[in-house]
């Protein structure tokens, strides 16, 4: 096997980390690809995976809990006050995220399993939320949050689904 002096450094550096030879770390990112061959397919997504994982300040959450929170948000008489303190939690979003395009932003939302998106053209997305309830907040922390980082944008909802325009 033939290593670049990148690849080397790299596998030097992993090797000293984790205390495995560099066999074996070969072997273990073979098995490990194989079976998450998925991943390979969208190494963005991994790596945004990573970037909110690693920090400890996002988790991951089953859908089911995700729906019982808006079962439970419904119900409270406190929905007014949630979507307020969201609304705080977006702009600051939007102040940490404000290096991101738009795209990379949705891009960054769509990782979070919230919606599935698709491009309709240049300024003109799809997202086909993965849960209906959750609507509002998706649409919301879209709009605040883009808002904040200084891009205007109009949101349209169908049943599941919202369709996000991008405006000059």
């Amino acid at each position: 096997m033939s290593l670049d002096r990148e690849a080397e450094e790299i596998l030097r550096r992993l090797s000293q980390e984790s205390g495995m030879t560099y066999s074996a770390l070969i072997r273990f990112a073979l098995k490990f690809f194989s079976a998450y061959g998925r991943l390979l397919r969208d190494p963005e997504k991994v790596k945004i995976w990573l970037d909110l994982l690693q920090g400890g300040e996002h988790v991951i959450l089953d859908v089911d809990h995700w729906l019982l929170f808006f079962k439970y948000l419904e119900r409270s008489g406190e929905k007014e006050r949630f979507y307020r303190e969201c609304r705080e939690v977006s702009l600051s979003h939007a102040e940490q995220l404000s290096s991101l395009s738009p795209v990379e932003y949705l891009r960054r939302i769509e990782a979070c399993n919230f919606f599935k998106m698709s491009r309709a053209s240049e300024k003109e997305f799809t997202l086909v939320l993965n849960v209906p309830s959750s609507k509002r907040f998706v649409k919301e922390l879209l709009l605040d949050t883009l808002e904040g980082m200084g891009h205007r944008a109009e949101i349209k909802e169908d049943m599941a689904k919202l369709r996000l325009r991008l405006e000059e």
